[in-house]
């Protein structure tokens, strides 16, 4: 029999938000400051899972601000009414909820469209059995104390009709940050399912319900429905919550939540993922990993016919998994299954951790996949620009990052790799000069060096290699976003520095185990 096996969708996919239509199941994640936003995943049996699109992939849909990598698109819900799939969502650096439809999730998926009168964060759309559409989300820091707000939307005005309720503040007394509200309907009453409990140690599931779905919400005596803050900081799994339900066809029910991996110590490299666990409603209220109450590493499959997928090329540059950091110009980038021209408009790896010019693009010269795996390899091949900096990245929020990169000389080419933290000034570890009679560097022509670059890592553990030689080791637990802070995780990829530099890339490979 197969299984389900956690992480469902692993490296940086967090706060996840599934729905069903027929025989198939969607899911979408959050995205913050990188493009194209709110990744679209199809499934047919819970199990196995593909990318299929972006809800965000046109720079008029998702205008971002790269320098602040946790800013973007927070908490996503995906829902499906009347034929039609929506996707709500909060842009906390440009202009608030919003939410983008499409007849098929693989898109084309609308223009945002703002709603008028709804304020705060993690908006949710649900529609009652009459057909009256409602909305609920986090009330906005400036306004009120963090809690939960709902009130009827009208979706042909697309503003808030009536008085926003307050409609829950959390299990807990002075609940710490209630947010990702979603409702749901089941027996005659209404479920309102929340996060608390910020979103690293004590985060959790929490639940309430009403008779009314304007409230007043009664708190689950049970409460939380779902958390690992009581398993200790050694416990392999950690920060659970921001979770959603699903029913499948035969009544049985899962939950999609948000959860960590740790290795090398107490560090969580690649954030926040998405993580998978069975849920018993046969009572008043929804039991979470009957029989443990915690996220297992594995459970037995639903009763659904298996349905994998063709496995994607992922090392293709234009293949769904790639991202830049902001919203591209035109002119960012060019990429061809195997060839990415990538282009800076300014130096953005300087001491300081600021741009000492505008970007014109948009965006820095980063173009970059997530990390997935503790143990990995990536490599590429680099011609080495005529001006300006490339190689290899791997950044985490804050601009924490280590790098390999390579410059031309007078007399050569120099490789460098780079340890930078908190924008601090980066530690350049074992610098080498690779001069013009190396003619393994040129591959034929002294015009175009090109070079075989990697990074590899062994848990906490980062080697850095040039055409398959070791040059430098570092290690990595400060990418870990319990030390770099943020919301988001590690990203691994290609980047180019300096104000006009233009960088070639080929054959990029990443493997993980």
């Amino acid at each position: 029999m197969h299984q389900l096996t956690n992480p469902l969708l692993p490296g940086f996919y967090p706060d996840p938000s599934i729905c069903r239509v027929g025989d198939d199941f969607y899911m979408v994640t959050s995205s913050f400051s990188y493009f194209p936003g709110v990744p679209v995943f199809h499934s047919r049996d819970l199990c196995h899972w593909e990318q299929i699109g972006h809800c965000l992939n046109r720079p008029e849909q998702l205008p971002l601000d790269w320098q602040h990598i946790s800013g973007g698109i927070y908490a996503p819900t995906i829902r499906w009414h009347d034929g039609l799939f929506y996707m709500v969502t909060t842009n906390v650096s440009s202009g608030g909820n919003f939410y983008v439809t499409a007849e098929d999730p693989a898109g084309p998926w609308s223009n945002p469209v703002h709603i008028r009168g709804a304020a705060g964060i993690d908006p949710t759309i649900f529609w009652d059995e009459d057909g009256t559409a409602y909305m609920t989300a986090t009330t906005d820091w400036a306004e009120h104390k963090p809690d939960v707000w709902i009130a009827q939307i009208d979706l042909q005005e697309n503003c808030i009709v009536g008085e926003r309720r307050i409609a829950w503040q959390g299990a807990m007394v002075n609940a710490w940050s209630p947010e990702a509200p979603h409702i749901y309907r089941k027996d005659g009453w209404y479920y309102l399912m929340i996060a608390e409990g910020g979103t690293e140690d004590y985060h959790a599931v929490t639940i309430a319900r009403s008779r009314d779905i304007l409230g007043p919400y009664e708190g689950y005596p049970g409460n939380p429905i779902l958390t690992h803050r009581h398993l200790g900081l050694d416990y392999s799994i950690c920060n659970v919550g921001h979770g959603d339900l699903v029913q499948l066809q035969d009544g049985s029910w899962y939950m999609v939540a948000l959860a960590s991996r740790l290795y090398g110590g107490y560090h969580k490299n690649m954030g926040r993922e998405t993580f998978i666990a069975p849920v018993d409603w046969s009572g008043e209220w929804p039991v979470v990993s009957p029989g443990t109450g915690r996220v297992e590493w594995t459970y037995p499959a639903p009763a659904l016919p298996e349905h994998p997928f063709p496995p994607q090329d992922q090392d293709d540059f234009r293949a769904l998994c790639w991202n830049t950091l902001g919203t591209p110009g035109p002119e960012t980038f060019t990429a061809e299954k195997s060839r990415l021209t990538l282009r800076s408009g300014m130096d953005w790896l300087v001491p300081d951790g600021l741009p000492r010019l505008l970007a014109p693009n948009g965006c820095p010269g980063f173009y970059a996949r997530r990390q997935q795996h503790m143990r990995f390899s990536a490599g590429v091949t680099l011609t080495v620009p005529a001006a300006g900096e490339a190689g290899l990245m791997l950044l985490q929020h804050g601009f924490n990052h280590l790098r390999i990169g390579l410059r031309r000389t007078e007399d050569g080419v120099r490789a460098e790799v780079v340890r930078s933290e908190k924008c601090g000034k980066p530690d350049y570890l074992n610098p080498r000069d690779y001069p013009r009679h190396v003619d393994v560097l040129w591959a034929g022509s002294c015009d175009e060096p090109q070079v075989r670059i990697s990074l590899c890592a062994e848990g906490q553990r980062h080697f850095f290699t040039v055409n398959g030689q070791r040059v430098a080791e570092a290690d990595g637990s400060f990418l870990g976003s319990e030390t770099a802070g943020g919301f988001v995780g590690a990203y691994v990829g290609c980047y180019v520095s300096g104000s006009g530099a233009e960088a070639v890339f080929a054959d990029f490979r990443y493997q993980g185990e």
